[in-house]
């Protein structure tokens, strides 16, 4: 019998860490986007909380990419 897709355990969420790790002045990440709240509670929080993360990291970087440009 071929594998199913429920066969397969969710793949885990990556962290988007690049070893910048250095934050501006509102405590957000300029390597990964995320806020050092997030930081701090990502190896403890759920797969859902991850991707809701992720999304508002990804967000904040190119917001801080808008505001670089426009100097």
């Amino acid at each position: 019998q071929p594998p199913q897709a429920s066969d397969n355990p969710p793949m885990e969420v990556q962290s988007p860490c690049i070893d910048i790790c250095t934050l501006d002045r509102d405590e957000v990440c300029i390597g990964c986007g995320r806020h050092i709240d997030e930081v701090v509670a990502w190896g403890t929080a759920p797969d859902e909380l991850k991707r809701r993360i992720l999304e508002a990291a990804e967000r904040r970087l190119a917001q801080m990419q808008t505001q670089a440009q426009a100097r």
